[in-house]
């Protein structure tokens, strides 16, 4: 398993601090990064993808991103973004090829094929394969964009909210497909999240943004308090395990 280092990173926007000084690393199967809206979840993940450039140093196994090239660093992290994949007039099955042609030699091989449905069927969308994107809702759009994710068969994988358009069922099955698939294919998963409960299920570990800086993080036992959630979310919370082990937690009514 890959391990990711980042390193004081800093990021603005128009002159406005996004990312102060953010530092962690990141050495399990599913790390969590939770925070309020506007705390730079969002960002962070755009800048280790390497899509923002921010200042700071990003390691993979102590090679630093910054000294790789661009097709390895297309190999190496396969990023998730907030937002559906578009309406375009092509197949599910296209779609998510485009996974796989990220050294940009355009041709599609067997092999590449039978990553593909197996993916999608790993996804439990593989009926769609034929299907236009257009013709899919939020939903099914969705789920195309996390099999484009996973088909690439990456070291790290950065998603964010991945979950949205989700109902709680794909959520639940959605999480432990990641889970299973950073286990199976040692793959370090970095993925942002609202929901608490998801993050306390699901990750090995959680990192904290606040106004753009890390102000906790750890295993979800640890971080999860009702002190954090108070500071950070302005919100009362009782938090607290089932017989399983599992945290939950529970907003208090204002």
């Amino acid at each position: 398993m890959v391990k990711l280092d980042v390193l004081d990173l800093n990021f603005a926007y128009n002159g406005t601090p996004v990312l102060k000084d953010v530092s962690f690393s990141v050495n399990e199967k599913i790390t969590a990064v939770i925070g309020p809206n506007g705390a730079g979840k969002s960002t962070l993940m755009s800048c280790i993808a390497g899509i923002q450039k921010p200042s700071g140093r990003v390691f993979l196994d102590d090679t630093d991103v910054s000294m790789m090239n661009e097709e390895i660093i297309a190999t190496s992290i396969s990023y998730l973004p907030q937002d559906a994949p578009s309406k375009a007039v092509i197949s599910v099955l296209e779609a998510v090829l485009l996974g796989r042609l990220h050294t940009l030699r355009w041709k599609v091989y067997h092999e590449d094929l039978e990553i593909a449905y197996k993916t999608l069927t790993d996804l439990g969308i593989e009926t769609l394969a034929k299907r236009s994107l257009n013709q899919l809702s939020g939903g099914q759009r969705q789920m195309v964009s996390i099999a484009q994710a996973i088909v690439k068969e990456p070291d790290i994988l950065l998603m964010d909210e991945p979950t949205n358009s989700l109902d709680l069922q794909h959520q639940l099955e959605l999480f432990d497909l990641i889970e299973e698939i950073s286990d199976e294919r040692n793959i370090t998963t970095l993925v942002a999240l609202h929901d608490l409960n998801l993050a306390a299920r699901y990750a090995d570990n959680i990192v904290v943004l606040n106004s753009g800086m890390v102000c906790s993080s750890g295993p979800p036992d640890e971080v999860l308090n009702c002190e954090m959630i108070e500071s950070v979310y302005g919100v009362h919370a009782d938090v607290s395990s089932d017989p399983d082990g599992y945290i939950h937690v529970c907003p208090k009514c204002s």
